[in-house]
């Protein structure tokens, strides 16, 4: 019997970042850059205002209600030709850019125009109040400099980076691959979710949990449906997983030792399987190994065993093959209520409150690997280390917050 450490040593090194290609900027957001971006322009591209409100000279407006003649109108998306003059101002909206001569912007609040723009433009306008020199111009390149690096490789793209790269007119970026994993349910049991339920049957849980967990973390979904308990069914399925490319094929039930479980048999024809026991509660059984050079991951059946396995086995694979960092975060929670384990590394499904900069644990329940609302009302993982049999109240383990 493996420990958890112990199983992951040996899958984790069969996982390697996948290559990187171009994608565009609005399919970009979540997936990890592999080069850096360089800016080719200064942002912003001239230098503008940021009020509306009346472009003027400075040196013009030294004391309160000074008199200025306005000499024109400056709208965004409009470049001025005009020339401010001694004793001049122009008109300008937000964003729009500074007409040469002037270098200080007065807000419209603080002239005699009230706190709104007349459709009208005036003739003359009077400043309220003394600006600082340059107050409301935002300079050419304040934001980014032409020439700088703005994004680094490795960086996981966020809006605000998507927001950057539309700014400086990149309209692609290199981005590490998706991983492509291929999903397989396994068992005679089994039924889509549209099919109505007959006796002896339940419907495929997993096929979507799995899914889900699986697009959560940046990867593409390759469904290959529900495979008989035939080596000609599981054979046909994990054919399709070959043909789409997959980086990895994921299963759950089959891995057991159930006199109907085939997977084994159809995998070692194709590449190679080994059958683990793993020192861990739920989800003890395990398989890995390769179909024709993609590895195999095959989950427990067990709905909260093949989503707890999936988040301790899988999770980490994933993120290697997408470029992530796959070290799983972990914090501390102090018990509010004894548990017992069996001296298997147990993951308890627990809500959490914070009190006084403390995280308290307590369990949702039953915890039964087939409770899967034990999942659905749980905020992470306690996680009750390998030989630890007695945990009092009061007890701080570490957690895997969800």
């Amino acid at each position: 019997m493996y420990s958890v450490d112990e199983a992951l040593a040996k899958i984790l090194p069969e996982f390697k970042q996948l290559s990187a290609r171009q994608v565009a900027i609005s399919h970009a957001a979540g997936r990890v850059l592999a080069a850096d971006v360089t800016a080719a322009i200064d942002l912003p591209p001239f230098t503008n205002s940021s009020m509306d409100g009346y472009a003027v000279r400075a040196a013009d407006v030294q004391a309160a209600n000074t008199i200025l003649t306005v000499i024109g109108d400056i709208a965004a998306g409009t470049f001025p030709t005009q020339i401010v003059g001694t004793g001049q101002a122009m008109r300008i909206m937000t964003g729009a850019p500074m007409p040469e001569g002037a270098d200080t912007v007065v807000p419209i609040e603080d002239t005699d125009g009230g706190d709104r723009m007349a459709s009208t433009l005036p003739t003359t306008v009077r400043v309220n109040h003394a600006p600082e020199a340059g107050a409301y111009v935002r300079p050419i390149g304040e934001d980014i400099q032409s020439g700088q690096v703005v994004l680094r490789a490795g960086r996981v793209l966020r809006p605000a980076d998507i927001g950057v790269l539309a700014g400086l007119g990149i309209a692609h970026v290199t981005v590490i691959r998706r991983p492509k994993i291929a999903l397989l349910s396994t068992g005679d049991e089994l039924l889509n979710v549209t099919d109505p339920l007959t006796p002896g049957k339940i419907h495929d849980t997993n096929g979507y949990t799995l899914s889900a967990l699986v697009r959560a973390l940046g990867g593409s979904v390759i469904r290959l449906g529900i495979a008989h308990d035939t080596v000609a069914d599981v054979q046909r399925h994990l054919d399709r997983a070959i043909s789409h490319g997959a980086h990895l094929i994921l299963s759950s039930a089959g891995v057991s030792v159930g006199a109907f479980d085939v997977v084994k048999s159809v995998i070692e024809s194709m590449g190679a399987i080994d059958f683990w026991k793993v020192n861990m509660r739920p989800g003890k059984p395990l398989a890995f190994g390769q179909v024709q050079g993609i590895p195999f991951i095959g989950l427990p059946g067990n709905p909260v065993s093949a989503m707890v396995t999936f988040d301790v086995f899988v999770r980490p694979a994933i993120l290697k093959l997408g470029g992530h960092s796959w070290e799983v975060p972990y914090d501390e929670a102090i018990t509010t209520e004894p548990f017992s384990s069996d001296g298997r590394r147990t993951y308890l499904r627990v809500q959490v409150d914070r009190r006084d900069g403390d995280l308290f644990a307590r369990s949702t329940g039953s915890q039964s690997s087939g409770v899967l609302t034990s999942l659905v009302n749980a905020d992470g993982l306690l996680i009750i280390p390998d030989g630890m049999t007695d945990v009092p109240a009061g007890t701080r383990l570490p957690i895997r917050l969800f």
